[in-house]
């Protein structure tokens, strides 16, 4: 009996060997090799510099085109504001007297230039004035001027003296009438000669700031340097733009005015003229006078 027991095998456990389909599906997953962890941070590590560079162009290129003159305005220094709007304001002057002066010196032109023809045909001052009428130019002044001379110089025979001291009233009329005219280009020769300077001005001191934002920053990155070299370029840009309109104003408005100052030396000669022509018809009615007394 012990010997059969002893000779019996033991079932083998083969079922209990096996797990069952649900505890594999549940089982957890094979943990990658060191080989490959090793693979996969390398790769990371060399995408990631990518993508930061790929950011930090994204975000330069962002704030290029965020960059316009009303944003640099706002966000320059308070110097550079104050260029900006000063040569702004310039601007806004020399327009101005741009404006101002072109309807004055067309209206008193054509109106010189009209009087001139009218009186071109009288043989006196009164006649001169009569035809004139009550029109306030330069022509009206001088023709004034020689009549008064005229009449406060009555019984004095000296013709030269009258016409000299006419001549002086003429000159004061004249220099009078071409301070009048150039009134404000004075300005435009100033705006055009000193905006330059104030822009590279303001240009200097965008820069400086551009250079303190660099050594603050530690980086030479474009999104850093581009503001205050934008800030820069605009204020000489608006420095130039008020600097060449009021060069080419002045230099208009001054071959203007050589012309009217000639029609109001024309205008000077006329009365001088006429003024002559009265004493002379003046002296030879005397002298008419005097012969049929004489007859008599």
């Amino acid at each position: 009996m012990a010997e059969a027991s002893f000779a019996q095998p033991a079932p083998a456990p083969q079922q209990a060997l096996s797990p069952p389909p649900s505890q594999l599906s549940s089982a957890p997953a094979i943990a990658p090799s060191p080989q490959a962890a090793v693979q996969g941070a390398a790769a990371d590590a060399a995408t990631a510099p990518s993508d930061s560079v790929s950011r930090s162009l994204k975000s330069t290129t962002v704030a290029l085109r965020e960059l316009s003159p009303w944003s640099m305005f706002l966000s320059a220094d308070i110097v550079v504001k104050a260029v900006m709007i000063g040569l702004a304001f310039a601007s806004l002057v020399t327009w101005t007297i741009f404006i101002a002066k072109m309807i004055e010196l067309s209206l008193v032109t054509r109106r010189l230039r009209d009087g001139l023809g009218q009186i071109s045909d009288a043989r006196s001052l009164a006649e001169a004035q009569l035809a004139l009428g009550a029109s306030r130019t330069a022509l009206s002044s001088l023709l004034a001027a020689a009549m008064r001379e005229a009449r406060l110089s009555a019984g004095i025979s000296s013709d030269a003296g009258i016409k000299e001291r006419a001549t002086s009233r003429f000159a004061e009329i004249v220099r009078a009438e071409a301070r009048r005219i150039r009134l404000g280009m004075g300005l435009l020769a100033t705006i055009g000669a000193t905006s330059p300077f104030i822009g590279l001005f303001g240009t200097v001191w965008g820069i400086m700031n551009s250079f303190i934002g660099i050594s603050k920053s530690q980086t030479t990155n474009l999104a850093v340097v581009a503001p205050g070299i934008a800030e820069a370029l605009l204020a000489t840009a608006i420095g130039l733009v008020a600097a060449i309109p009021a060069v080419i104003i002045y230099n208009h408005f001054a071959r203007m005015t050589k012309g009217y100052l000639e029609l109001v030396g024309r205008s000077s000669g006329a009365a001088g003229r006429l003024l002559s022509r009265d004493l002379d018809r003046t002296h030879v009615s005397s002298i008419r006078a005097a012969s049929s007394r004489a007859a008599e």
